[in-house]
């Protein structure tokens, strides 16, 4: 998809595209229209697709990642992966915005682990490398095992209540919010989000 371009700003979202406004229902359909044309290889129709959610997608990755580079590497990263996998759309498990942005988001969330693993690397290496106090020794080590206990915790979540938790707390956005992008009422992304923190606390053995 050599034709996809850097994302631009002021690109209409979904339901708000330049010219007017358009019935919700109408976009999705829209959407889900454009996905299943681009799942045959239609390349104009996945066009129109990166034309009609490129700017919400780059928000969202915008807002997990925190930097703007990153976030338009991000993107085109989400829309190739969405291209290859399109015939995986499947229309009645969900809107085709919800699909795409759940690609960005999990890649966002990528990027970020990736960073910090780097992260973690060039600090053990200074640590390897420098003399370091006993007391200091010990709180990497504590700090280490607490970062081993969160991801063991999150991982033995069911894949609903790890999706709806990461949304909310590692990308910071609200209950509504979280509804809006899974593509489901409000109170089921509150009870997905409470079910989640809620094996996450007894995994980890903190009280209630």
């Amino acid at each position: 998809m050599d034709h996809l371009k850097p994302v631009p700003d002021g690109v209409p979202s979904e339901g708000t595209p330049s010219g007017g406004s358009q019935p919700a229902d109408g976009a999705a359909a829209r959407l889900a229209s454009l996905m299943q044309r681009s799942s045959r290889g239609d390349e104009a129709a996945f066009a129109e697709l990166y034309d009609l959610t490129s700017a919400r997608a780059y928000g969202l990755a915008l807002r997990v990642v925190r930097n703007p580079a990153q976030a338009e590497e991000v993107v085109q990263e989400a829309y190739l992966d969405a291209w290859r996998t399109s015939s995986r759309f499947d229309p009645a498990r969900g809107s085709a915005a919800g699909w795409l942005l759940t690609i960005v988001h999990r890649k966002s969330v990528d990027r970020v682990r990736s960073a910090e693993a780097a992260t973690a690397r060039d600090a053990t290496y200074h640590r390897e490398t420098e003399p370091v106090e006993h007391d200091s020794t010990v709180e990497a080590a504590h700090a280490s095992l607490d970062a081993q206990r969160v991801r063991t915790a999150v991982a033995g979540l069911t894949n609903v209540q790890r999706e709806a938790v990461e949304l909310a707390f590692f990308g910071g956005y609200t209950h509504t919010e979280v509804a809006t992008m899974l593509d489901v009422p409000v109170g089921t992304a509150k009870t997905r989000i409470r079910d989640g923190l809620i094996r996450l606390r007894d995994a980890m053995g903190v009280g209630s």
